[in-house]
């Protein structure tokens, strides 16, 4: 302590565990040096956010950034990550043209992130849907923190539905390297059946989404894949569940001695069937939104440690593939949620009396853990990387129109939603690369993340 720090960032440290009320962040190069509270220590640099809250950065375990435009769409995503507080995507593998199945092509979206990013990376990994068990060896050594497979199919070459044969033979495979294998959870010969029947009775309006993917769509998905993990021995995790009923699904499983996880999306937390009514095509995602009760199921399944992590699953379409015009399912489904991530959840936190210290666990220092990144990413510890969310309080509304990302993908499922804070700052390594105005960072300031050990994740344990 007794040498000057490269820059010191002071506020009210918001940890996973406890609020540091008057803290400090000191920082050498890149990396925070020492934490505190009260009189900070010598720097060469001070950035006085006294009044405001410094959470760790958010580490998004969810995101796609290259299924609408390819690769080039790293870069507007990672800028409206910026602006919302997140300093580590983990980006999903179903790009265009071809997804991540391989270490070589792995190895190209480095480089176009090394390119293109505005904040960190890292990087799932997945297989073709004729096969490809043989390169999930050479992708978990290329750095690839997870795998992603679904058993639902949007596209037979980017994003293929994985017969449980396949799944069976990859989980077993995955399970050698440790990594989690997360998996999009709808039952495709159910939503095949539902939605065929739904058009030939000429419902094809809003609030038709949501019925042709019942709950028993997600619920028949989740326990195929979890007996598959049981049997295999693989970390096998529900890549976005609407539903309290899949935590509870995961804690069963965990009780058996499988190692079964799930997340929970952001929207789900807060988004209900009425908005899907409302929002029409820009309310439409993958599963959709639920009953009012179902959230609060939710967020009781939250609060009883049973879900893994908070997610925003961000998957920008063109603004012209989400304009309804009397059939949704000719839409894309998918929402942006970057910009909005850091914002809207702790207006959630707020408005609900909750501790902020969930946004801290949930959004950054869990989802890190969960995909390996941990301790570098994901915390305000000292030798992790200085990585940093300024909320300032005050009365704010969300404007898609703000959305820094190319003009087709400025629209949001939260345009026009009250907010109890806005992101002030957003610190990756050390360096500010949003001051609540602009974004800092230029293409090609982020990086890719590797996993950084080969080590199981540590489970709750089932109660």
């Amino acid at each position: 302590m007794s040498q000057t720090f490269d820059r010191v960032i002071l506020g009210d440290l918001v940890l996973p565990d406890r609020i540091l009320r008057d803290g400090y962040v000191a920082v050498r190069g890149e990396t925070v040096a020492a934490i505190g509270e009260g009189e900070p220590p010598a720097a060469t640099a001070t950035e006085d956010h006294r009044g405001r809250l410094v959470f760790p950065g958010l580490v998004d375990g969810h995101m796609h950034t290259a299924s609408s435009i390819g690769w080039p769409g790293i870069e507007g995503a990672t800028m409206s990550a910026a602006a919302g507080g997140v300093t580590t995507c983990v980006d999903m593998p179903y790009d265009i043209p071809l997804p991540v199945t391989d270490a070589a092509i792995l190895r190209d979206k480095v480089e176009w992130l090394h390119r293109l990013a505005h904040v960190d990376v890292a990087l799932y990994g997945t297989i073709r849907k004729s096969g490809g068990v043989e390169a999930i060896a050479g992708l978990a050594e290329a750095g690839a923190c997870s795998f992603k497979f679904s058993t639902y199919e949007y596209d037979a070459v980017r994003f293929p539905r994985i017969d449980p044969g396949l799944m069976r033979e990859a989980f077993a495979e995955i399970a050698k390297t440790n990594l989690m294998v997360a998996v999009h959870n709808e039952d495709q010969e159910l939503v095949m059946k539902l939605t065929a029947e739904a058009k030939a009775a000429g419902r094809t309006d809003p609030i038709m989404h949501c019925r042709t993917r019942p709950p028993l769509a997600e619920n028949l998905a989740n326990l195929a894949i979890f007996e598959i993990g049981l049997e295999t021995g693989a970390h096998v995790h529900i890549a976005h569940s609407s539903l309290a009923r899949g935590f509870t699904i995961a804690e069963d499983f965990r009780g058996a001695g499988a190692r079964s996880s799930g997340e929970a999306c952001l929207h789900y937390l807060c988004m209900t069937e009425e908005d899907i009514v409302r929002l029409e095509g820009f309310g439409k995602c993958n599963p959709p939104f639920r009953t009012a009760e179902e959230v609060e199921r939710m967020w009781a399944a939250l609060l009883a440690g049973k879900v893994a992590y908070v997610s925003t699953d961000h998957a920008p379409w063109q603004r012209e593939r989400k304009v309804y015009q009397g059939d949704i399912f000719a839409l894309g489904a998918g929402l942006t949620g970057m910009q909005s991530f850091a914002p809207i959840m702790f207006t959630l936190l707020e408005e609900r009396g909750l501790p902020l210290t969930l946004m801290a666990r949930y959004c950054a220092a869990e989802p890190a853990r969960y995909h390996g990144l941990a301790p570098k990413k994901g915390s305000i510890a000292v030798g992790g990387d200085a990585d940093l969310c300024v909320i300032e309080r005050g009365d704010f509304v969300f404007d898609q129109a703000a959305i820094l990302d190319r003009p087709e993908f400025q629209h949001s499922a939260y345009h026009g939603r009250a907010l109890r804070g806005r992101v002030a700052a957003t610190y990756l390594r050390g360096r500010c690369v949003w001051d609540g105005a602009q974004v800092l960072a230029k293409p090609g300031d982020g990086r890719f993340v590797p996993r950084q050990n080969a080590l199981p994740v540590a489970l709750p344990a089932a109660v």
